[in-house]
């Protein structure tokens, strides 16, 4: 594991979002959704059986997991509902796409409900997060990645501020490689 700092606030808020690293038991059904839904799953490894999925989420509340580094709910900002989960951590140093020497850039990622699609979400707690991160930890890369055939992602990514590096294959798939500076978030 990283001995590198990554974003440790407990909450960010936007506008129409709460950002929070606790989990809640309330929040079981809308992250299982996430795990077993198609089409949200399309392009992160597929779906998983919702039996798998419920173990995953009551192991992770077992073990009050919540607390990894960089890994937030995204909710929305009145009924504190799940509409996604976001992640701004180190990437592994062993990963053959490094950017910088030591290979421990941050990387973000992100996934909504299928429900909360197409309303901004993702560019909004996206932003957010950056935000917190560009006032925290010092300068340096953010990668974002995603398979090419995402082009919704691949567009928000544009939108962002990240840019194009390079695709290569990755769970057998064609990967696509965005970076952007941590300045670019800072207010």
């Amino acid at each position: 594991m990283s001995q590198l700092p990554t974003l440790s606030v407990a909450e960010i808020s936007s506008e129409r979002l709460l950002l929070r690293k606790a989990l809640h038991d309330s929040d079981r059904e809308g992250l299982v959704e996430l795990s077993t839904d198609p089409e949200v799953r399309a392009y992160i490894g597929g779906p998983q059986p919702r039996s798998e999925a419920e173990r995953h989420f009551d192991e992770i509340m077992a073990a009050d997991a919540t607390c990894r580094p960089g890994n937030y709910v995204i909710a929305d900002n009145t009924a504190n509902q799940v509409i996604g989960t976001l992640m701004l951590a180190r990437w592994w140093t062993d990963h053959p796409q490094r950017v910088t020497e030591d290979g421990e850039e941050l990387v973000l990622g992100y996934v909504l409900r299928r429900s909360a699609w197409g309303a901004g979400y993702a560019f909004e707690a996206a932003t957010a997060a950056l935000r917190a991160a560009a006032e925290e930890l010092p300068d340096q890369p953010v990668v974002l990645v995603t398979q090419t055939a995402n082009k919704r992602s691949l567009r928000l990514a544009e939108r962002l501020g990240f840019h194009f590096t390079t695709t290569f294959e990755e769970f057998d798939a064609e990967q696509a490689l965005y970076t952007a500076p941590l300045s670019l978030f800072g207010n």
